[in-house]
Formats: C-alpha cells, sequence, structure tokens
C-alpha cells in the first residue's frame, strides 16, 4: 500500500497525513469560449426609434445606346427608334425592414458567496460583466443566423430579427426582399462534399458578382469558419487547377518564417479582410463540417439599436445580489446584393 495517503483530503473525520496538505489553487480564472464578434463589432451603429426598422432600395435604368433623331419631341416613335420619354424615376424603389429583436441575460450571486473568498473573485461585479460577454455572443449568434423576420403575436413568438443568412440569399422564398434586390446568384458558393474545398476562382467570382451590382471596388470583409479559412490560406501555396499544384514559392534565405496565412486578399475588384468567424457563433451548414462565410460591405449593413447595452440591478429579497442586462436592437442589410455567402451543400 501507499506509505502515505496525499490523494485523501476529504472531509473530517477522515484522519492520516493528508488532510494537513494545503491546496494549490491559483488566481488564475481562465473562459474557455471563443468571445470574437466580427460581425457586430464592425457594423456601423443607428437609434433606431420603433419595433420595425425600414429603408429604401432604389436602382438605375439600364444604359441605352439609342439616338435621337433630330425634331423629335419627347416620347415620340419616329421609324423604329422611340424615345423613353417622360418616366416615374421612382417606379422601382422599394421599402425593406428588420423586426427589433430584444436580448437579455440575467444573473446572481447568492450572499454567502458574495461574502467568501475565491478565485476569479466570484462577486456580484464579475457576475455582471459575464453576463455582458454572453449577451454579445447572442447577438453575434443571431446575427449570423438564417432564420426570418417574425412580428410579436402576443402569445409564443417574440419580434425576431431576420439574420444575415436569410438577407443574403438568391432564392428567398418569402418576401423579405424584392426579386429585382435579390442577391445575385453569382455572389452565393456551394461548397459540396464531392468538391471538398473552396477554389480561389470561386471567391473571384462572388467578387465579381458583388461589383457587378455595386459598381465599385469595394473593401469587403470575409467572416470564415475555420474550414473555409483553412481554404483561403492554402491559395498561397496550391494553383487552383484541377491537378492542385504545389505554387512555388521565393523566399529570403536569410529569414527562418514563410508566413502562409492570409489575412487580406487583394482581387481585380476589391480588396477583402479575412477574419476568423466565432466557431460558437457561426451559422451551422448541412455538409461539410465548418465550411461557411460571409462576403459583407460594411458600407451596406449596420445595427440599429432601440434600447442601448446596459445593466439593471433587481432588490436583493434576501438571496443576494441579483440583476439583468439587456438590450434591443435590428439588422439592416441596406443592399442585399453588396454581400455574399459561402455554405456547404450536402
Amino acid at each position: 500500500m501507499a506509505f502515505s495517503n496525499t490523494f485523501d483530503t476529504g472531509l473530517p473525520p477522515n484522519t492520516g497525513s493528508g488532510v494537513s496538505n494545503r491546496e494549490d489553487l491559483t488566481d488564475v480564472l481562465t473562459i474557455l469560449a471563443p468571445e470574437e464578434t466580427p460581425i457586430l463589432s464592425s457594423a456601423n451603429k443607428q437609434k433606431a426609434s420603433a419595433t420595425f426598422v425600414e429603408w429604401t432600395v432604389d436602382s438605375l435604368a439600364g444604359p441605352s445606346s439609342t439616338p435621337i433623331r433630330e425634331g423629335a419631341d419627347v416620347g415620340q416613335t419616329i421609324g423604329d427608334d422611340a424615345d423613353a420619354g417622360f418616366q416615374d424615376k421612382f417606379a422601382g424603389r422599394a421599402r425593406l425592414g428588420n423586426y427589433i429583436q430584444k436580448f437579455r441575460r440575467g444573473y446572481q450571486v447568492s450572499d454567502l458567496q458574495e461574502a467568501v473568498d475565491s478565485v476569479g473573485p466570484a462577486k456580484v461585479a464579475q457576475a455582471e460583466a459575464k453576463a455582458i460577454r454572453e449577451l454579445k455572443r447572442d447577438i453575434e449568434f443571431t446575427l449570423s443566423g438564417t432564420q426570418t423576420r417574425a412580428a410579436e403575436d402576443g402569445i409564443n413568438q417574440g419580434y425576431q430579427l431576420a439574420g444575415l443568412g436569410a438577407w443574403i440569399d438568391s432564392g428567398a422564398a418569402d418576401t423579405l426582399v424584392p426579386t429585382s434586390f435579390l442577391t445575385p446568384a453569382g455572389s452565393e458558393a456551394d461548397v459540396t462534399a464531392a468538391e471538398g474545398t473552396f477554389a480561389e476562382s470561386e471567391l473571384n467570382s462572388i467578387i465579381t458578382s458583388i461589383f457587378g451590382v455595386t459598381g465599385s471596388s469595394n473593401n469587403l470583409m470575409l467572416v470564415a469558419d475555420t474550414a473555409l479559412r483553412n481554404d483561403i490560406s492554402d491559395f498561397a501555396r496550391i494553383s487552383g487547377t484541377a491537378d492542385q499544384n504545389v505554387r512555388n514559392v521565393n523566399y529570403d534565405g536569410n529569414s527562418g518564417q514563410i508566413k502562409l496565412s492570409v489575412d487580406l486578399y487583394q482581387s481585380d475588384h476589391g480588396v477583402v479582410s479575412v477574419v476568423n468567424a466565432n466557431p460558437d457563433c457561426a451559422p451551422t451548414q448541412a455538409g461539410i463540417a465548418g465550411m461557411s462565410g460571409y462576403l459583407v460591405n460594411p458600407e451596406y449593413y449596420g445595427i440599429h439599436e432601440l434600447i442601448p447595452m446596459g445593466s439593471t440591478r433587481l432588490p436583493n429579497e434576501g438571496g443576494g445580489e441579483k440583476g439583468y442586462v439587456d438590450c434591443a436592437l435590428t439588422l439592416g442589410v441596406y443592399h442585399p446584393g453588396a454581400h455574399g455567402k459561402i455554405v456547404s451543400a450536402s
């Protein structure tokens, strides 16, 4: 048997030398959960004043090269040529909107816990701070979602905002976005299980499609899940052709580092900043695990706050300090065609 019983440090009336051993518990507290919120953090913040936030979108008529003949009045037809005449320039406008959604996290610390010493510490102030961090993750998860909007029904359904996955959808089956303002099919990429990887040509196709809508080389942000981020980093070392040849890379022989991570991708029609999505908040896609991402233009989406994030303390009724943090906001996607997405296809 063991010479001593250092393993036995239980409650009295245990006996032996082990009961006098001091515990070694450091004051380091580690939270093992991702906290980054790139979609929420990069969005422009605006004030909301109603539970349904709306904005208008418009488009220009297609260009024409038809000449106007001398002496022709506006709208007059001469031969096979017809002047477009007087037109309602606002007939193509549409109104888009999203519902405000309320978010809340409650917290409480017992009176005994507040009084004792603990690692962390574990007091009401720390509980409040932790609730705020959890609330931000809730918002990021909702903004990244594929759910559509829903109105409060006074019974079971609360106000629900439509996530990016619902707005950036070329085949939207609901009335969220009119047909003329839908995300083009070319701005979406479905990575099938047979393909296995996301090709550089597919990313360039999405960027070009977005350029075709906005007409400008915008600065885009790709919020990529782990598998998608790995594929994009492979752009630096794989040719992207059918044979997947490895690229030759020249580097300084005096340096001991070769960088194969892609943080900034420069294309012919825009510069893309590649950032990591929060793995706990990225939408779950069928097919290839972890293969998802949103290519967003920060100019064309924002957050509208009806109730700014804040904390409220509630009366202590004898059990300990308690309170909650909450906010109410929605996602405004000012032009669904200015964004793109990459998803797995089963």
